[in-house]
């Protein structure tokens, strides 16, 4: 076995173990995840949408939540409102320069999220400044409000910025961001049977 292939086995190994270490603490997450479940699907019943919002990675998250409603996840069943708000560049790069980067998510919850809908902010560490008001904003106009992070939850479960914040019990933000994804397919797997015309 080659040096370079040997470090990628002991790499392998060792992000594996941290994976499955993470993935069997978040088991605590389980209630969280079906109270954001069922709150997801009555905003959905009732005629509201889901918005989605986050950065880097979890702005490449929340467009990949989003498409699994809004396309198909497992089953096929009719398409389903939600948008991530991080796909606009020009939204964004207007917010950004007219407002501030911190109102790039904010401006657009205030300008397409009503009453009864619900707004899902993804930030490992839960101190986004942008996500934090995108929440502060859905708050404001009553959308149910949810964040997934990680670490100590930060500051949006410090100050209870969120109706539903579910934080996954780890500290490195890949292994965070892996578990996240994890949750979202539960949601889409929770929204798949909700809606499921054939049952």
């Amino acid at each position: 076995m080659s040096p370079n292939r040997g470090k990628l086995a002991e790499d392998f190994q060792r992000l594996l173990d941290d994976h499955l270490e993470t993935v069997e603490r978040s088991k605590a997450l389980l209630q969280p995840v079906a109270d954001l479940a069922e709150a997801a699907i009555s905003v959905l019943r009732a005629g509201g949408k889901l918005l989605l919002c986050g950065n880097g990675g979890s702005a490449a998250d929340s467009q990949h939540i989003a498409t699994e409603l809004t396309i198909r996840f497992e089953r096929d069943r009719r398409a389903l409102p939600a948008i991530s708000l991080t796909t606009d560049t020009s939204a964004l790069t207007a917010a950004g320069n007219d407002f501030g980067f911190e109102q790039v998510f904010a401006r657009q919850v205030a300008a397409l999220g009503r009453k009864g809908d619900l707004l899902i902010g993804l930030t490992t560490s839960g101190n986004s400044p942008n996500v934090l008001a995108a929440l502060a904003t859905a708050r404001e106009l009553g959308l149910v409000t949810a964040c997934l992070t990680g670490r100590n939850g930060g500051i949006v479960a410090r100050e209870h910025r969120a109706d539903h914040c579910l934080i996954v019990p780890a500290r490195d933000t890949a292994r965070i961001q892996e578990v996240h994804i994890f949750l979202g397919h539960l949601l889409c797997s929770a929204i798949d049977a909700a809606f499921d015309e054939a049952r």
